[in-house]
């Protein structure tokens, strides 16, 4: 099985699974574990992503995001990129406020307890007809950016999961570790464009592999332009970012 079809697979089942699992990707459930004291599922998923982020990048959500299944799905419908990059701050901002607020809460009220079965029923997040009325809510979030502003707009957007892994990145590249990206292999582009095309993350690839890899903390190594490089230049590699202090001894500053 190849790594395309692999990830078609993964990510179908992740979207199949979303109402057992959308419970441990909530932000708003990790409030009420706060205010009781608790570190919830979510908590502890993001945790991991942040972590797992800093060797694999934004892996998960090529693989096993259920909103990205879900918005690949929209894709099929309308293919168009996200091309508002000015916005992509905005899935920042609400990370920032959405973080601080809930450190707060769990400043104020400490940790008594570690619960990842929080407020689910018996591990199954949507087991009450209720709370399909949620279930569909985040799927009606998710799928409209994506029916209106393009491919994988949720992600690029709206997205308080994203940032985390971000993090990781940035926290990769600022120590100069190494770190799985997208990178080119053999000298053999001829241009054509299908690399920046496949990508679902509306990339601009060719550019990004002028400098030897796709640097983008919008990449999440999806590997779409890796399957469509007609020459196969592209290929994952565990790259070693450069250090700004590095940066500046090449350059001579």
């Amino acid at each position: 099985m190849t790594v395309h079809k692999l990830r078609k697979f993964t990510l179908l089942t992740a979207m199949l699974l979303f109402p057992v699992t959308i419970y441990y990707m909530s932000p708003y459930l990790i409030f009420q574990a706060a205010f009781q004291s608790a570190v919830n599922g979510s908590f502890i998923l993001f945790c991991l992503m942040t972590v797992l982020s800093v060797p694999f990048g934004r892996i998960f959500c090529a693989f096993l995001c259920p909103a990205g299944a879900v918005q690949e799905c929209a894709a099929q419908v309308t293919e168009k990129p996200a091309k508002r990059r000015k916005l992509y701050v905005l899935k920042y901002v609400i990370w920032a406020v959405w973080l601080s607020a809930v450190t707060v809460c769990y400043v104020i009220n400490g940790i008594d307890s570690i619960d990842p079965f929080f407020m689910t029923e018996h591990g199954i997040s949507v087991s009450r007809i209720q709370d399909y009325i949620i279930y569909y809510g985040i799927i009606i979030l998710v799928v409209i950016p994506a029916m209106t502003g393009g491919k994988r707009a949720f992600c690029h957007y709206f997205c308080w999961m994203a940032p985390f892994m971000a993090a990781g990145t940035v926290l990769r590249r600022k120590i100069g570790l190494r770190g799985l990206a997208v990178a080119v292999k053999n000298d053999g582009c001829v241009s054509c464009g299908k690399c920046s095309k496949n990508c679902p993350m509306s990339i601009d690839v060719m550019e990004e592999i002028g400098h030897g890899s796709v640097k983008s903390l919008e990449c999440i190594q999806c590997g779409e332009c890796i399957e469509g490089c007609p020459k196969k230049v592209l290929g994952y590699g565990m790259v070693k970012a450069e250090r700004s202090t590095e940066r500046k001894d090449k350059n001579g500053k």
